[in-house]
């Protein structure tokens, strides 16, 4: 064996030379300067402890009003979809691994829909096609599953205009066809959650997405019963005397309504489709202490609970959501809703599911005087800090707005790419959902030449006990030195994912070192981020031309947990006749260049490279 003495003198000397730089780091974090350049940024980033590997990353893309998408109405497609690619990339390149899309802004359609008509915000004109015959929402979703991300479709429940000049709306809208359901309040009009074929014709809207499109999740905004405004009265007087059999007060049959509507949604989307997640993000605040024992600590002056009628508690406590984004939109250093309070509250209030923090992105580049703590470019980085801070509660954040993020305010989206979201992440997993793994991937080539590194692998075409194949698959490669476990996401090389589930895929490594030597873990995960056991293949990077194959795992028998929701399972991909992998072996072989089998380790046999990755 060599003797240490060189590496502990090689760690030695590193400390001296990183020592001042280290110094530079702090002396950047400490500094009261406004701005935040690039390379403070980086200094900072020294300073960072290791991210959590699983953690949600996500950032809403608004329509309505054109906020972030399309910047403009009545683009041709390619114009929308180049548009639509730039915000994907910015989201990318700042490690984002979720995007949640509002497909139905005003009781209209970003999809080809039998139920509502085209919105104006695409086309220009309500009820007006795209051009081309275009239905953009499988674009939409493809784009975001090529990225590594969920996309989860955003829809807004109860609002249905945004003004009162209905001689603008589409013959087929809502509001034409059954003018009774809806109520004039605050110049626009709104669905009356009274009513029950309101509720059945919100059902039936989202269930058609959901059973049509490959989506991930649904998800909802904080708008329920409308805000409260000086002056205005929302008349659901009729609704209340003729569909309040229990008799309840008017304030708890209108929760009732609405918590109606999100208990059925649940069973029924779940019914649909097992793995799509139910989430909803509601004002940041459920009720202030003053007046619910259960309450904030805050003065928050439009509580949900009381206010909108949104009892998301409640929800949460009987299951009815997957997860929670509150909007916390205000800074660590507001004194009537403080954020840390506000995190703390939710993550006693969460009820084992899954808590994302909404941030407020867009406040990074105003200048109020109510709140000047979003003038300092470490606002933001320093919500995401207290979040961590809270590792088994908080599970992610997701930013308010697209637009801000690709505007990179005080460099805010640089902190981001730069550091807090340097290393990737794993979306969470869901349990309640599904806790079982996709078997291991079955075959794996690993092709080195001096320049180029590249893998390719077939998945176990043998479905889990639940039914799931593979839907992506996730690299990690370790060097000499470092721990080799897939529990450190600073291992991750690539997060790959094909176009179909349980199929197989390839991988270049461009960035591989001639003459270092690698070892290489591929896992397989499901649709809801169960990842399966490591397949390994190990490089010495000493020929000119390496082909190793790695051989399947041996995997005991798993038992088959259900999943809280009904399954509904869909038809999966045929076996395929040939693998891929194997016909690389073949032609290994025939080109004689040396090839070399590698076999899962043996506790027994300690051979150059259990030694050179600290195998035991």
């Amino acid at each position: 064996m060599r003797s240490a003495f060189p590496f502990y003198w090689f760690l030695f000397t590193t400390f001296l030379l990183s020592y001042p730089a280290a110094l530079r780091a702090q002396a950047a974090i400490t500094s009261p300067s406004p701005r935040l350049t690039r390379a403070a940024v980086l200094l900072e980033a020294a300073e960072v402890p290791a991210p959590p590997k699983r953690e949600l990353r996500a950032f809403w893309i608004a329509t309505v009003a054109n906020i972030d998408w399309p910047s403009q109405r009545g683009e041709a497609p390619e114009v929308y979809r180049r548009e639509y690619r730039r915000l994907l990339d910015a989201g990318q390149r700042a490690g984002l691994n979720a995007v949640f899309v509002q497909i139905r802004p005003v009781s209209d359609a970003f999809y080809k829909s039998d139920l509502e008509p085209w919105s104006k915000y695409l086309t220009g004109r309500q009820g007006k096609a795209p051009g081309e015959g275009d239905d953009p929402l499988p674009f939409l979703i493809a784009e975001a599953h090529r990225r590594g991300m969920e996309f989860h479709a955003w829809f807004n429940p109860y609002r249905a205009t945004m003004d009162t000049v209905t001689r603008s709306l589409a013959p087929n809208h809502p509001l034409r066809q059954h003018p009774e359901w809806f109520i004039k309040y605050a110049k626009q009009y709104l669905y009356n959650p009274g009513l029950p074929p309101v509720r059945a014709h919100i059902k039936r809207v989202i269930l058609d997405v959901v059973r049509r499109y490959d989506i991930d999740g649904v998800h909802f905004d904080d708008y329920f019963y409308p805000y409260p405004e000086a002056g205005q009265v929302f008349h659901d007087e009729q609704a209340f005397a003729e569909q309040n059999p229990d008799n309840l007060g008017l304030a708890d049959w209108r929760r009732q309504n609405v918590n109606t509507l999100i208990h059925d949604l649940h069973d029924s989307i779940g019914a649909a489709k097992r793995w799509v997640k139910f989430g909803i993000s509601p004002f940041g605040v459920w009720m202030n202490k003053s007046g619910h024992p259960d309450g904030s600590d805050t003065r928050a002056g439009q509580p949900s609970y009381s206010n909108l009628y949104a009892d998301s508690r409640l929800w949460l406590r009987e299951g009815w959501i997957d997860y929670i984004v509150p909007q916390l939109y205000w800074s660590t250093k507001f004194k009537l809703v403080p954020y840390a309070t506000m995190v703390e509250w939710w993550t006693r209030n969460r009820f084992d599911r899954h808590l994302y923090i909404g941030h407020g992105m867009y406040r990074m580049r105003e200048s109020t005087r109510s709140d000047t703590a979003w003038r300092n470019p470490r606002e933001l980085p320093t919500q995401i800090r207290i979040n961590r801070s809270h590792p088994d509660d908080v599970q992610g954040s997701v930013y308010f707005s697209a637009n801000s993020l690709l505007n990179n305010p005080l460099h805010t989206t640089d902190s981001l790419r730069l550091n807090l979201y340097r290393a990737p992440a794993l979306v969470p997993t869901m349990p309640w959902l599904d806790s079982l793994a996709p078997r291991p991937v079955r075959e794996m080539v690993l092709n080195r030449t001096r320049s180029v590194t590249t893998l390719t692998w077939a998945p176990d075409p043998v479905p889990a006990p639940d039914g799931d194949l593979a839907a992506y698959y996730v690299l990690y490669r370790f060097e000499r030195g470092q721990v080799m476990s897939p529990a450190d996401p600073r291992r991750i090389l690539a997060v790959v994912r094909p176009t179909g589930l349980g199929q197989p895929a390839t991988f270049a490594d461009t960035t591989a070192r001639p003459g270092t030597a690698y070892a290489y873990f591929l896992t397989a995960a499901d649709r809801l981020h169960n990842e399966s056991l490591p397949l390994r293949v190990f490089s010495e990077g000493k020929l000119p031309v390496e082909i190793l194959a790695a051989a399947p795992v041996n995997m005991p028998a798993q038992d088959h947990r259900p999943a809280s929701r009904p399954v509904a399972t869909a038809p999966r991909p045929a076996a395929r006749p040939a693998s891929p992998v194997a016909g690389e072996i073949a032609r290994a072989e025939a080109a004689k260049v040396k090839v070399k089998t590698k076999e899962p380790v043996k506790r027994r046999r300690r051979g150059f490279f259990a030694r050179l990755f600290g195998l035991r």
